[in-house]
């Protein structure tokens, strides 16, 4: 089991002139004390125009800055938006290679294809198109990457034959990950033999049973890219503390601010229906849960907020139903001061890690040194 840390850098209302900036050092300095205390990865999504909810527009630059103030950590790009509107892929290709240089090989590469109406919309994209454009990314950029020279002809881009440079140095490419927010994505993950990122937070059941039919699919996939990541990344809340009832009460502040953020969020099914986004997601489902999550400090099942003791159960719990990563968000909406946040990241590094192996990945590519 290996653990992570999750940035969607929130900016709660009102906004005064250093808010932002405040809310981008701060989560800067989550990455940097991850990276001392052992932490696994940090990953920071990309979105657009989605106030107070995320700011974090671009990622490419907030990885870098955490590639320069950091030694060991790997660091996640999730999600590079795979949507013409949004983001050529050479591009994308060409962005993530100067990231995983920067960072000397230490890149872990999402991708997925939007679900809010406020990008979609504003980027004038083809809702019914994102899953083929997506689908074309995932398996065209692996091979820019890897191949000398390459030229494309297909339904959503065309590109004619270049060098796209620079290559990555991990050999032979990053890991390759899809955002998993929509039952049924998990197993579109499996069919190209992806990692799965998930960012649900259901109960042990509902994901247990989406785990084990990823694991089941897998076996027989057709790899997008150059090798299988086999890996099941899963999304959570953390906050840890000595007391497990002040734990509770402070915590659950976390799960509380994120839900009023995304209650706000109006998803591409919501406000244009579309055979491309068919299925309820993680925004429809945070919304349903807004109200009931607005008071009271009782921890819903499977959220890493308790004693370190809550915390280890929790974990383990994880851990046998499959899960091989879990990223925390340890920030959301302000709701629990930073140097609450520093002290519960330190516990949980003191009192809940050590008792889980952290073996490297078996599917993990190679990496190379400068």
């Amino acid at each position: 089991m290996k653990f992570g840390i999750f940035c969607e850098i929130s900016v709660p209302r009102p906004w005064t002139r250093d808010a932002e900036r405040q809310a981008y050092l701060d989560a800067l300095e989550h990455v940097r004390l991850a990276d001392e205390l052992g932490f696994d990865q940090a990953w920071a999504v990309e979105h657009h125009f989605l106030e107070e909810y995320s700011h974090c527009s671009a990622p490419d630059l907030f990885l870098t800055a955490c590639a320069m103030q950091t030694a060991r950590i790997r660091l996640g790009r999730g999600i590079a938006v795979c949507v013409p509107e949004f983001n050529h892929p050479a591009q994308v290709a060409e962005r993530a290679a100067v990231l995983d240089i920067l960072s000397n090989g230490r890149l872990e590469f999402g991708t997925g294809r939007s679900a809010t109406w406020a990008e979609l919309g504003a980027f004038r994209s083809d809702i019914d198109r994102t899953k083929l454009s997506w689908d074309e990314y995932v398996r065209a950029i692996p091979k820019m990457w890897t191949e000398e020279r390459f030229a494309y002809t297909g339904t959503n881009f065309t590109f004619p034959e270049r060098s796209v440079l620079p290559k990555p140095i991990q050999q032979p490419h990053p890991p390759m990950w899809v955002a998993v927010s929509s039952p049924g994505t998990e197993l579109d993950a499996a069919d190209r033999g992806l990692g799965s990122l998930g960012l649900t937070f259901g109960g042990y059941a509902e994901q247990e049973k989406r785990i084990s039919e990823y694991r089941r699919r897998i076996r027989t996939c057709e790899p997008a890219g150059s090798f299988v990541n086999e890996q099941v990344n899963t999304v959570n809340f953390l906050y840890c503390h000595e007391d497990a009832d002040y734990a509770a009460a402070t915590g659950m502040g976390l799960p509380r601010g994120f839900n009023y953020a995304a209650a706000q969020v109006i998803s591409a099914r919501e406000a244009f229906p579309s055979r491309s986004y068919q299925t309820a997601g993680l925004l429809s489902r945070l919304r349903q849960e807004a109200d009931s999550a607005r008071s009271g400090t009782k921890v819903p099942e499977g959220l890493a907020i308790g004693s370190p003791d809550q915390i280890i159960n929790v974990i383990k719990r994880w851990e046998s139903i499959g899960a091989d990563r879990i990223n925390f968000i340890v920030s959301a909406m302000g709701a629990v001061q930073q140097e609450e946040i520093l002290r519960s990241m330190k516990l949980f590094a003191t009192e809940v890690m050590p008792h889980f192996n952290q073996p490297d990945a078996v599917h993990a590519p190679e990496k190379t040194s400068q």
